[in-house]
């Protein structure tokens, strides 16, 4: 199982509505082991990310439509730290190929993260 990331609205009884991923978009957030190798691991830890490290206790993050703008945030910090983290949380895997999976998955988070702001809405990492 993997993790994926979706763009969600907030219906008038407060329940999710989970838009549908467009096509050619990747949803991706990572392997499910992600949830504490990578987004939960202290690299990403020490350098303050609040949202993406609750994966590691929790089934998911839930960014509401107010936090859109400080996921981006978390998710551009990632980025700049990027050698660092893909050398932290690599463990047996190849450094260039784990760095580009990491790319990837932030690129997807960002992606959604952009539409979710666009349209007042909200991110799911689940």
């Amino acid at each position: 199982m993997s993790l994926a990331v979706d763009v969600f609205l907030r219906e008038p009884d407060g329940q999710w509505r989970i838009l549908d991923v467009p096509e050619g978009r990747d949803d991706s957030a990572g392997f499910e082991s992600w949830r504490v190798t990578v987004w939960g691991s202290e690299p990403v830890r020490a350098l303050g990310a609040r949202f993406l490290p609750v994966l590691a206790d929790g089934d998911l993050v839930e960014v509401e439509a107010e936090d859109v703008a400080d996921f981006l945030g978390e998710v551009a910090l990632l980025r700049e730290h990027l050698d660092a983290i893909a050398e932290g949380t690599r463990g047996e895997r190849e450094f260039d190929e784990h760095r580009r999976g990491l790319v990837r998955r932030l690129r997807n988070l960002e992606v959604a993260a952009l539409h979710a702001r666009v349209i007042g809405g909200g991110v799911i990492v689940w």
